[in-house]
Parts: structure tokens; C-alpha cells; sequence
């Protein structure tokens, strides 16, 4: 069933709209170390995956049972500022989280929608609500989107903050093309791997580069660039890996050379990545791990972590730093 469903998923991306992104340029600019002139690419990466396999993987897996409908007794109502240099993470599910801190409100990856998917009828669903309700965000003033896969970047979703709040939105190189393309009201800013970007007077990010790739369909496989964060604050740094595998090591272990030492590593890797055990630990005093050197040397962070309902998951998390 599973086998027949991407088939019919691929076929229907094929047509139409997924024949006008094979001859679609994302992003148009100088080739570099990382770009070709129509395709990104990592060269510490490795070969991207044919469409043969990954239906050869949805045939010989075993899928684990699903329940339609998971309700969560968590959910967050955050306040409308943070002010001074405490952090508030709240984590709204999945890959989305909402960061307070000296007065800014940032969101990472938000995904509101029911489906991550490009139709509204099938696809991957969400089996509970949201950690916190689209109605009680406080007002947003940036978003910070790590690449184009659905899971990630929810053009719907943009397009209620750019309504409700007017957003600026940072991205990586090219999907700032799939969001215009879906509302111009979407204010998006693409940015290259090690650009840095002012988000208030006392916060900025940067991107980096991370082990991943891109695509909405079948014909615009890394036409657009993915990237992980870097947020400077006044109280520390937080690196947020959106998606990665951990390969050899070389991008984390890069991100701390160049921008660390980190205060918080918020790390969403594939099962074999090493870092993802960062993200689950319940404090790092003085802790720096030795095989991609990210965690902090710096005072105790604590994190109060509710229970996670995997993957489309309803909790919060709120991290204070403790002196």
C-alpha cells in the first residue's frame, strides 16, 4: 500500500507544476564551492539517493503502528516578550520551536499545518495539536526556516504569520523562490552558508553549513541550499541543527571551530548522529563533547523537557541558565 501511495505521490508531482520545476532556477548567482550555477551540493557530503531506492526501502521496511489521533496533555502559553537575557524555548512540535530572549521572538521551522505534504489529501499527518495553539504565538518578529523539505518549510503556515504578523523570514539560498512563488506577502530573505544577519539590536544569526539536501518534488533536488543556525545572544550561543546525519563529523566539528563555543546545542539528527544525543540531555555543565565539540564550557543550562509524542509532536521546552 505504502509502495503504491509514493508511486502515485511521485507520478502526480511529475505532472503539471513538477514538470515546470525541472526547468525552474531557484536561485540565480555565481557558482561557488558549494554551487553550480543551478544545483547546490555538499562536498563533504555524500551522493544523493535515486527514486529506485527509496521505493525499494518503502517495500522491504516494516512500518511501525500508527495511531490516527494522539492527544497530548501538554501545551504552552508563552507571554508576549521576554525581557532581559533569559532564554524561553518553547518546542511546538517536530522541528518548530519558538525562541524569547531580550525582547525578540523568533520562530524556527514553524509548522501549523495538518499535513507535511505538498497535497492536502495525502500524505504524511499530524497525530496531536501543536505545543502551542497559532492563536496564542505572541507577536513574531522573525523566523528562521532551514530548507525546503515540507517538514520544515510550510508555505501555508508562512503565509498566516506574514497575515497576522509581518515577519521577516530567513532562509537559506532559493527557497525564498517557493515562497514567493506561494505569497508575495512572505517576507523572505535568502542568505548564504557563514552569512551573518542582524535580528535586533542584541541578536543575530548565522547560517552554516550541515550534512543535508533539498527538494519539493521530483525534477528540483538541491536547487535550493539547506543550512543550520547559529544564534548569537546576549546570554550565549545556540546552535540549532535542523536536520543532519552526523557523516564524519566535519560540520559540527567546523560550526564549533569557527563559531563556538555553544551554550545550547539544539540538535534534530538523523538516528546514527552522534550530536542528537545533545538535544536530549537535561544539562551540560562544562561538557564538551569530544567527537564534534559543540556543547558548552560555560555555567549549568538546564532544560525542563515535557514528553515528546514523535513525530508530529505536542510539548514545550524552556531552558533557563542558571548561574
Amino acid at each position: 500500500m505504502w509502495v503504491l501511495t509514493s508511486i502515485a505521490i511521485g507520478l502526480i508531482a511529475a505532472s503539471g507544476a513538477g514538470l515546470r520545476t525541472a526547468r525552474k532556477r531557484y536561485y540565480r548567482g555565481p557558482v561557488s564551492d558549494h554551487f553550480d550555477g543551478v544545483r547546490f551540493f555538499d562536498r563533504c557530503g555524500v551522493p544523493p539517493k535515486r527514486f529506485s531506492d527509496l521505493l525499494r526501502w518503502r517495500r522491504t521496511r516494516v512500518p511501525a503502528v500508527w495511531p490516527a489521533w494522539a492527544p497530548s496533555g501538554y501545551s504552552d502559553t508563552p507571554p508576549k516578550r521576554v525581557s532581559g537575557h533569559e532564554w524561553r524555548i518553547a518546542y511546538v512540535g517536530h522541528a518548530s520551536l519558538l525562541l524569547q530572549t531580550s525582547g525578540l521572538n523568533l520562530l524556527i521551522d514553524p509548522v501549523w499545518s495538518a499535513r507535511v505534504s505538498p497535497f492536502a489529501f495525502i500524505g504524511p499527518k499530524r497525530v496531536n495539536d501543536p505545543g502551542i495553539a497559532f492563536d496564542a504565538l505572541p507577536p513574531i518578529d522573525a523566523v528562521l526556516v532551514s530548507h525546503g523539505h515540507y517538514d520544515h518549510l510550510d508555505v501555508v503556515t508562512l503565509s498566516r504569520i506574514a497575515r497576522k504578523h509581518g515577519s521577516r523570514v530567513i532562509t537559506p539560498l532559493g527557497n525564498n523562490a517557493t515562497m514567493r512563488a506561494h505569497d508575495r506577502a512572505i517576507r523572505a530573505e535568502a542568505y548564504d552558508w557563514h552569512d551573518r544577519v542582524p535580528l535586533s539590536d542584541d541578536v543575530a544569526v548565522t547560517l552554516v553549513p550541515t550534512r543535508h539536501w533539498s527538494a519539493r518534488g521530483l525534477f528540483d533536488r538541491n536547487k535550493a541550499l539547506w543550512a543550520s543556525f547559529v544564534i548569537e545572544t546576549p546570554r550565549g550561543r545556540i546552535y540549532h541543527v535542523a536536520d543532519s546525519s552526523y557523516g564524519d563529523g566535519h560540520h559540527f566539528r567546523s560550526a564549533g571551530a569557527h563559531y563556538g563555543p555553544f551554550d545550547w546545542p539544539s540538535c534534530r539528527s538523523a538516528p546514527t548522529s552522534h550530536a542528537g544525543s545533545c538535544a536530549t540531555s537535561t544539562s551540560i555543565r562544562r561538557r564538551r563533547c569530544k567527537r564534534c565539540a559543540i556543547a558548552a564550557p560555560s555555567s549549568l543550562s538546564r532544560i525542563i523537557t515535557a514528553r515528546f509524542n514523535s513525530p508530529m509532536r505536542r510539548s514545550t521546552r524552556r531552558l533557563r541558565r542558571s548561574q
